[in-house]
């Protein structure tokens, strides 16, 4: 399945400055429709009223992480199939193992370049 690159994007980060390299990073590899939050729970209002195709969320934020988020986005029926890229600083292999166990469909450690990010979300659609 080739990626739609006119899909709705949700990036989710507390800090304004990675939301902002995300989506440059994101516009350069073609996505236009991209949308912000600043935590989880914000996230998680925006992702109850409209459809995203793709979830890109930070792991450590207050007062909902990334991973709670991933968490309560498996566990709605509604929202339970959105890709979900996870985001973070730190490679500790329990955090990945424990991302994967919740159902996250791909993972990049920061920083990153738009190859990087393009390759991610190419293997989350299956290109």
């Amino acid at each position: 399945m080739a990626v739609d690159s006119s899909m709705s994007v949700l990036v989710v980060d507390d800090y304004k400055t990675m939301i902002r390299i995300i989506r440059n990073l994101l516009k350069q590899i073609g996505f236009e429709d991209v949308d912000e939050a600043a935590d989880g729970s914000e996230a998680l209002g925006k992702m109850r009223e409209k459809r995203y195709g793709l979830v890109i969320s930070d792991w450590n934020m207050e007062p909902m992480t990334g991973y709670e988020l991933l968490k309560e986005v498996r566990g709605d029926e509604k929202l339970q199939k959105t890709p979900f890229i996870m985001v973070t600083a730190e490679s500790k292999t329990e955090n990945v193992i424990a991302a994967k166990k919740a159902g996250v469909n791909n993972y990049i450690v920061k920083p990153f370049n738009a190859q990087t990010l393009k390759s991610k979300i190419d293997a989350v659609f299956g290109d």
